[in-house]
């Protein structure tokens, strides 16, 4: 057989906003895996690994760290903020984990510099109401916008040659112009030689990290090693697919796994959705199904909706059926892992949007434009609640008939197999699904 011809890779993709538990299954899907990647976003993304009393939060590190013997990758398509990755790694140094024997940098991923925090921060001063995507203020956008116009980038790989004071101070002539023009009242903290120093010394911390990554995943390819693939915030925050302009700055559905990976295509033999048993959202932007009243209110408490990384309430509603059916064919989603489960316990009764009414106009597919995504009305079908509680269920037998009763209706109108329920935030707290049609209803 030639080299590459077979496929061995699975990945795993929100289908939602974002957070749907991504870290967890990540995680748990490690064993077994010779190399995990992380191939796009950046520090505003949030992933959390639960391993009975120890919690992990982590930005930028991919969520295999955890996993001693397995080499994780941050690729060319992530954007990377240093003093923040600096931090994780002495956060997991401090729990004993070794991350720099464990983790390598693709020398070209983009650096998330202080000017695009900067940027960040008088966009979303100037852009305000429903007109505000809700950015993080990281500066991840603005580092991707100077990647695609590609003057004033700088790369992993630029921090650590001889040139790159001299491109720090032609960038930062720029920018100061730039920003002062727009008003920026922080501008005057862009000083060049500060930050050359600065970011010299993060440059010479990350070195022995920094190497080319896509040797390393085509050469797992070319030897058919078991690798498993990252994706950061969700596919309806996809930059090309998502609800934009409401979305994130990077390809985060199925779409992006190859070129932010640097793996061929038909390497992936696997792609795995994951997505709430509900909805949530952070920041602005179309919600067809939130809930702004006690439902919501007590969706947010009992999931503990608030934002990894920013810790903003997250907005919550009904599970979207027609949205998370277009996530998952346009990211080839070959199978579903459906957490939070046990949020739900409590509720008499549980809705599921299975379509929409715009303009008077019963419609099944998911609208491209944020104005109709804002007039839409769901249509809803309701589901009888268990109300049992879940969280000490570890085989799909241990699950109430009315719970299991409610995922045989996702699967349905997703129209792809669950393969994963999670009833809580522990590792071992999911269930693994062999055939959800023979579990007994």
């Amino acid at each position: 057989m030639l080299k590459g011809c077979r496929v061995s890779g699975t990945c795993v993709i929100g289908l939602q906003w974002g957070d749907e538990a991504k870290g967890k299954l990540v995680d748990l899907l490690t064993e077994g895996k010779d190399l995990v990647v992380r191939y796009q976003g950046g520090a505003n993304a949030g992933h959390t690994v639960v391993i009975g009393d120890e919690v992990y939060k982590l930005h930028h590190i991919p969520s295999g760290i955890i996993n001693d013997g397995v080499l994780n990758l941050i690729s060319p398509g992530v954007v990377i903020n240093p003093p923040t990755i600096l931090q994780e790694i002495e956060m997991l140094a401090g729990r004993g984990i070794d991350v720099a024997s464990r983790m390598k940098i693709s020398e070209r991923a983009h650096v998330v510099m202080p000017w695009h925090v900067l940027e960040d921060q008088m966009w979303n001063r100037l852009v305000t109401g429903e007109d505000n995507i809700g950015s993080t203020l990281r500066g991840i956008g603005p580092c991707y916008a100077d990647k695609i116009g590609r003057s004033f980038a700088i790369r992993i790989g630029d921090m650590i040659r001889d040139d790159f004071a001299d491109r720090v101070r032609k960038i930062v002539a720029v920018k100061t112009k730039v920003l002062s023009a727009a008003g920026s009242e922080e501008v005057a903290s862009l000083d060049a030689e500060k930050i050359i120093a600065e970011y010299s010394d993060y440059a010479a911390r990350l070195k022995p990290m920094v190497t080319d990554t896509n040797r390393i995943v085509l050469d797992a390819v070319d030897a058919d090693k078991a690798v498993l693939f990252e994706g950061a915030q969700g596919s309806l925050l996809d930059i090309d697919h998502g609800t934009f302009p409401f979305v994130t700055s990077s390809n985060a559905s199925g779409t992006g796994i190859s070129s932010g990976s640097g793996a061929p295509g038909g390497f992936f033999k696997r792609i795995i959705g994951v997505c709430k048993c509900y909805a949530t959202r952070v920041g602005g932007g179309p919600f067809p199904t939130e809930q702004e009243n006690e439902t919501g209110e007590h969706i947010r408490q009992m999931g503990k909706e608030f934002g990894t990384t920013t810790g903003r309430p997250r907005r919550c509603g009904w599970f979207d059926a027609v949205a998370v059916r277009f996530t998952t064919r346009l990211g080839g989603v070959t199978a579903i892992a459906l957490t939070m489960l046990d949020v739900l316990s409590e509720l008499e009764e549980i809705k599921i949007c299975t379509g929409y009414e715009l303009d008077g106009e019963t419609i099944d597919w998911f609208p491209s434009h944020a104005d109709d995504l804002k007039k839409l009305v769901p249509v809803y079908e309701t589901i009888e609640g268990w109300q049992q509680d879940v969280t000490g269920a570890r085989t799909v037998e241990d699950l109430p008939e009315k719970a299991i009763a409610f995922c045989l209706r996702l699967q349905e109108l997703i129209g792809r197999p669950i393969e994963f329920i999670s009833v809580g935030p522990d590792r071992a707290q999911t269930i693994e699904v062999k055939n959800l049609e023979l579990a007994k209803v």
